[in-house]
Formats: structure tokens, sequence, C-alpha cells
């Protein structure tokens, strides 16, 4: 009780350990501006002793926050990596007070009311390119100018819907914009994420120091993009890359925050100026798309005809104004360091004030007077392109031009004589610092903050009260060295009035009750049936594995199994692709074949199927619970007895499926991942009763029957007195009541496709339907002392039959829009 207690309420020793750390790291500080970004230290001061009561030491609270984030999914992917990387927080936050921030929100605001005129221009009348006022080889030398764009009014009316932009605070205490991002704004699920897995670490401080709520400005921003479409109640999605895009996971977060579809280009389908969703019910129509694909990828008739991501027609729709794109295709021009150096006078001419939240100093070397200002102090500045992409001077990207050698500047100053116009010249931003834990003890590290402004319902901006940071490794490192930073951290704004708890959740009084989670889309549907047959999958065949090494829970258990018995069960596992024939079926090469069918990749192992497996739970974390996703993607074990890791993979399996069968509410979804999991298990105990249950079967073939059906138990409870043939087929094969039995698939199988939809109003049994009735039939019909091999030859054969007809009816069939006469469109 007294540790609860101590998780709630600072204790007495609190302050004086928050006094400890904070005096540690204004020595290690060295007289910089400590405890940066807030006017208020008696903040900080509360923060600490936050901390303090819920953390032994520092060490203690990194290990504290960096959990609740690994429990929240909070992950991403470093380009060129397969595997995902746990996400940096830190447990101490970036404190701002309000007063700070007022003046943030409105550069923020200012800036953002800047870049929609703008790009009104530069898309509509081009006054500003004909007046001279921005040189044309400024928007077009850009590759996100999107020439097809040009004359294209936006649906809603607006081109930029959500905006972020990155600032650094220098040591003087000035704000100064370092980079805008309109293209694909990333890093507002990041700050989600942070604030999450920050405040379970730390609970008291949201009501101590009245930190702003994020929700508010999540629900305007849904709103904003309702406002824009034409229906009252449309259907709104988040197009992502897919799961390998690095910011995935915090895109599949957003969704599920937001309420959004998370969709791919291959879930839409544009017919005749609409954009539908392809789902198991037919084609739904989508109204907006919160988009996180490279505007050149989003349509290959429009824009890149390489695309494979995209969808063909999706940017006639947009014309059509019929689906509203957020951010417009084409905001992206503005993005590049060299507009930086116009936006102060643009500012002036077309606001009427000067920028509120100035730029880092910069100039465009495509003017001549720019260009040998830029060659004269080039020790003194960064050198970047102009434009995104890397010119011949900077095979790297941007870098210090101190740290160029005489080779390398030699190279840079004469490409810049060739094409000036491919760069720019940036000063060197010193920045602030703010505390981070190192070791066991506070100490100083620059950072940068990334804020996000987005429309609300009547089209005005809004600003993230917060957004989150990135903490640089090197104590001395300048804003061109900070890259991507080494933690992140949650940005609180806080102040003297109190915070409404404001929530995203619906009000706990409302009368509008959803039992029916919205739209399934045919990749979601594809993916969750898969994942259910990869599962069921991997357990069959590590059960085959176990009962080749002897582990079988027989009296006899440690007897050798018939010679005959040992050579159908690596029959069985060769057969599925899971490892080559054996060379002789001695202890020795059995127990190598056993190591290849559980651990080889380039075989159809039990570790190839958990990584497939794996694949699918990445691209479905906006549906899967934290706890599945974790299980799915938990390392191989590493025990160092083959049996033990079999045993370790067997409860996993276990721990999975309790999970589903106890977690999952009975959705559309739900019903995908069942059928996979008993159209598998269907097969694996059809193709294990016709090698193990026929005619002359051995006692050794009975018990591994029994034993890769699971229902060893079952059995011995049944006929205590010893094996028979019958007895166990009938069990094994047509027994209802027993849930590994091939019956018990069957009719699982036909109950859970009559409850998913159907395409049309006749009563009448689809095909896949009718298939799986034909089956059921069958074998309720069936009798254990007639049932021979051909029979359940013909079983197997008719459920892959059923496999395909379900995929034809529900899954993505490549570009093929329907897939049934009479089908409606909504």
């Amino acid at each position: 009780m007294r540790r609860f207690s101590a998780a709630m309420d600072p204790s007495e020793d609190s302050p004086a350990q928050a006094a400890a750390w904070i005096d540690a790291y204004r020595d290690a500080a060295a007289g910089a501006d400590v405890l940066a970004g807030s006017h208020d230290p008696a903040a900080w001061a509360a923060m600490l002793e936050e901390l303090a009561a819920v953390a032994s030491n520092l060490a203690h609270a990194r290990e504290r926050v960096q959990r609740h984030a690994a429990d929240i999914g909070t992950g991403f992917r470093i380009i060129g990596e397969t595997d995902e990387r746990p996400w940096p927080v830190s447990p101490v936050p970036l404190l701002i007070d309000t007063a700070e921030w007022a003046g943030i929100e409105a550069g923020v605001t200012q800036r953002a009311a800047l870049l929609e005129t703008i790009l009104a221009d530069l898309y509509g009348p081009g006054d500003l390119v004909a007046q001279g006022h921005v040189p044309a080889a400024l928007a077009t030398g850009s590759p996100y100018f999107l020439r097809p764009m040009v004359g294209v009014t936006p649906p809603g009316g607006h081109h930029l819907s959500f905006v972020a932009f990155d600032l650094a605070r220098g040591p003087d205490g000035e704000w100064r914009v370092l980079a805008d991002h309109l293209r694909n704004p990333a890093g507002a699920g990041y700050a989600l994420e942070n604030r999450l897995a920050v405040s379970r670490t730390l609970g008291g401080l949201q009501n101590r120091l009245n930190v702003q709520r994020h929700a508010p400005f999540f629900a305007a921003f849904r709103a904003g993009l309702a406002s824009q479409c034409r229906r009252a109640d449309p259907r709104i999605g988040l197009l992502t890359p897919g799961r390998f895009n690095p910011s995935y996971p915090e895109q599949a977060h957003l969704a599920r925050y937001l309420g959004l579809l998370l969709v791919e280009g291959a879930d839409l389908a544009a017919i005749e100026g609409q954009v539908y969703v392809r789902t198991v019910a037919g084609l739904k129509r989508i109204d907006a798309l919160w988009r996180r694909l490279d505007p050149r990828m989003l349509d290959p008739l429009a824009f890149d005809s390489h695309s494979q991501i995209g969808v063909p027609g999706l940017i006639d729709a947009y014309v059509g104004g019929q689906v509203v794109i957020a951010n417009a295709p084409g905001a992206g021009a503005l993005e590049s360091p060299a507009f930086s150096a116009f936006l102060p006078v643009l500012a002036n001419q077309l606001l009427g004030e000067p920028l509120k939240l100035p730029n880092i100093a910069t100039w465009w070397c495509g003017g001549s007077t720019q260009a040998a200002h830029v060659a004269e102090h080039l020790d003194q500045l960064l050198i970047a392109p102009a434009f995104g992409p890397t010119p011949l001077g900077l095979p790297d990207g941007a870098r210090p031009g101190s740290s160029l050698s005489p080779g390398e500047r030699a190279a840079l100053l004469d490409d810049m004589a060739k094409r000036p116009q491919d760069y720019v010249g940036q000063e060197m931003v010193r920045l602030s610092t703010m505390p981070v834990v190192i070791g066991d003890r506070l100490e100083p590290r620059p950072f940068t903050l990334r804020v996000f402004a987005a429309r609300d319902g009547e089209g005005q901006w809004g600003v993230l009260p917060g957004g989150f940071g990135r903490i640089g490794d090197h104590p001395e490192a300048t804003a061109a060295m900070i890259g991507e930073g080494l933690w992140s951290a949650d940005v609180c704004i806080h102040g003297p009035e109190p915070v409404s708890p404001v929530s995203l959740l619906a009000d706990p009084d409302s009368l509008h009750v959803r039992r029916n989670p919205g739209t399934l889309p045919s990749r979601v549907a594809d993916n969750f049936y898969w994942l259910g047959r990869y599962l069921e999958r991997g357990e069959a065949l590590l059960a085959a594995i176990r009962v080749m090494l002897g582990n079988s829970i027989d009296v006899d258990g440690g007897a050798a199994l018939d010679t005959r018995t040992v050579g159908r069960l690596v029959g069985l596992i060769t057969g599925g692709g899971a490892a080559p024939h054996p060379d002789s079926l001695h202890r020795a090469a059995l127990t190598q074949f056993a190591r290849t069918a559980m651990e080889d990749e380039g075989w159809h192992s039990v570790a190839r199927i958990n990584r497939l497996a794996r694949g699918i739970s990445e691209g479905s974390r906006d549906r899967l619970s934290a706890d599945m996703v974790r299980l799915l993607e938990a390392p191989f074990p590493s025990h160092a007895g083959m049996l033990d890791r079999a045993g370790s993979l067997q409860r996993r399996y276990a721990a999975i499926a309790g999970l589903s069968a106890e977690h999952m509410v009975r959705t559309a979804a739900w019903r995908f991942h069942d059928l996979g999991r008993r159209v598998e298990r269907a097969i694996a105990v059809a193709r294990a009763t016709r090698l193990f249950g026929m005619a002359g079967a051995s006692a050794d073939d009975l018990s591994t029957l029994l034993d890769l059906a699971n229902s060893q138990i079952s059995y011995r409870q049944r006929y205590p007195t010893g094996l028979a043939r019958i007895a166990v087929v009938d069990l094994v094969a047509l027994d209802p009541n027993n849930p590994r039995a091939l019956a018990y698939q069957a009719a699982r199988i036909a109950d859970c496709l009559s409850r998913l939809p159907v395409l049309s109003d006749d009563d009448m049994a689809e095909p896949q339907q009718a298939q799986a009735i034909a089956i059921r039939a069958a074998i309720e019909t069936a009798d254990a002392r007639t049932l021979d091999a051909d029979t359940l030859g013909d079983v197997e054969r008719r459920l892959g039959l059923l496999s395909e007809a379900i995929a034809r009816r529900y899954f993505l069939q490549g570009a093929e829009p329907l897939r049934a006469g009479g089908l409606t469109l909504a």
C-alpha cells in the first residue's frame, strides 16, 4: 500500500531528492542555460519531485518510462532495417510555460497561414512568380512541385490541413524555425505516445502543473477534415505506405486514436470519379484521406507511372472534388530550404507583418550576390541541398563548410559554380539544452522541438500544445549535427490555470451505442485469415517435431517410436516443405532434421512461419492489442535444448490462442482470423488421420495421431482400456464436441462463413458458403468404421478449394475492383 501511495503523491523525501538532482544538474551544466524552456524553475522542481516519488533513482525512472512505451506498442524502423526498434523516450519532459508558448503558438499559426497563401498563388494565378517576388526556379526546381496540380482548387478549399515545424531554441532564449514539414508531417503520433508513457510514469504531474492536453487538438483536426467533405457523416482514412514505412507504428496509433480507417493504396479503387475502399462487404465510398504517402506515388496515371502503391484515378476524383486529400499534392514544394530565404520578405508583403518566428538565416545560391556570400563565408555556414535531392558537390548531404577536406571543398565550389541554384548556405545554430538522464544522473543535452498545427471545423489553425522534443547525443551539438537525436521527450505546456479533462472518448452518458466496429478492408481480412493459418500451421508443425523427438505423454513416454511411424512423421514434415528428407532415420540425422524444420528460415520451418506471422502483426497494429503484438514479435527462443525451445514456442502459441479466443471481440476481423485457424487445422487433422489412422495402423501410429490432435487426455478419459483404431478415428475426425476434431472445424468454418457479409439479398448461399456446407455434411454423415484415405484426401482437397473461394470472394485480387455481380456502392 505504501508503494501505491508513493506512486500517487510525492513522499516527504521527494523534494530533497529532486533538489539533489537539480544541484547535480547545475554542476553538470556548468553555467549553461539551466532548465531551459521554462521561466519557472519551480515547475522543474515539481516535475522531479513526481519522478522521485515513483523511482528510486534516475536509471530506474528511465527503465519505467521505456517499459510503458513498450506496453503502448511504440516503435520505429530505420530505413534499410527489417526489425523495429523500441521508441526511445526520456523520463524527463520538456517544460514550457504558457507565456512562452503563446509566442510559439502565434508564430506557428502565422507561418501556416503564410504558407497556405503562397501555395494558393503558386498553384493558382502565379502572381508571385510573374511579379518577380519568387524566382520561377525556386518553385519549379523542387521535385515536389507537381505541375498537374496547377490550376486545381483543392476540395475543401485548402492546400494545407496539417503541418509541422522544427524549432530550435538558442541559448539566448529565442526560438527559430529550422524546417517546414508539409508533405507527410510525421511525429504527432509519437507526441501522443510520449505523453501516454510519461503520464503513466508521472501520474500527478498533469494536475500539479496544469499541463495542457492533446485531445482537443486532435478532436478539432478530425472535425476539420470532416468539414471539408461533401457528406454529413464522411468516411475518412489515413493513407499509409505500409508496414515497412519507418513511422508505420505511429500511423497505426494515430488511426486508432482518431477513429480513422488505416488504408493502403491497394485498399482503394477509383471508379467513375469516386474513390472506394475495397471491403468484405463490397466497395464503400471514402470521402477524405489524410495521406502519409509521398505525393508522387499517389496516382501512377497522374504522377510517377512506376508507383506500385498508389491508386490509379485518385487524382481525377480529387480534381472532380469527390475526395479530400490532406495535405494537397504539391504542398511539399515549400519544404525546400531555398524557400526559407524568401519567407521574411513574403511575410511582410502578403501578411503585412514580419515573421513572428524567424527562420535560421538562409542564403539561396540561385542569386549571384547570395552565392558569393556563401562562397566567401563557407567555413561559417552549413552547406545544404536547396531542394532535397543531394547535388554532385554534396554526395553525403548537408555538411558544415568547416568539415570539408580540401578535395571536397574544391569539388563543392566547382559544382556550385556550375549549378548554384542547387545549394543553400545556412547559419550554424547553437541549441539550448534540457536535462536528460545519462547513466544515473541528469546532464544537459541540446534539443529541437517539433510542433504541429491543424485546421479545425471552422477552417482556423490550432496548435498542438506541446509536440515532441528530439534530444541530441553530444553536449555541444548544433542544429546541423543533432540529426534524428538520441532520445525523444514529451513536451508539457504548463500554467497557473486549471485544465479541463478533455478526451476523445465518447461522453459516458451518450445514447449513441455502436456494436459494429465499422468498415473492414479486404486487405485486413486477408491478413487476419492468414495470421490464423500461419499460427495454426506453426503449431501443427511444432507438434510433429515434438512427437518425433519423443515428447509423447504416453505411458511408455521415453520409448522410441516404430520406424514406420517415424517415417510417416518425416513425410508429414517434408510434405509441408519444412526441411529436406533426412539421409536416414537414425537419431543424429533426425535431430538435425528437426533442427532444420524448427529453425532454418531457408525452408518453411517454424521460424519462417513465425516470421510471416510477425510481418502480418506489424501491419495490423491498429487492430491488434499490444499484448498480441508483443507475443507475435517476440524473438525465437534461444534455450540450449531443442525440446526446451519447442516447449517455449508451444506455450507462446497457447498464449496467442488464448488472447484471440478470450480477448478479441467477435467482429468480422476475428471471424476471418478464426476461419483461417479452422481451415488450417482441418487440413492438418485430415492429413494426419489419413497418414496415421487408417486400417493397419500400429499402436505408435494411433498414439502419434492423438498427440498431433492434442487429444491424448480426452481419449484416455473415454477409453481407459487401451488404443483402438475406430475409437481414435472417431475422436480425432468425427466427434463434433472435440475442439481439435475435423468435424468441429467443419462446423466452425460453416458458421463463420454464414455470419460474414453477402453481396446479394436473395437469401441464397454464396459459393464459399455452399462449399463449406457440403464439406460439413460429408464429415457429419461419415462413419469411423468406413472412413478411408480416399475420403479424407477428398476432404483435404475440398478444403483447399474452399480457401481459394474465400480468397476470391473477400480478398484483394490484383487490380480487380468488383468481385460479384449486383454489388452496390455505398
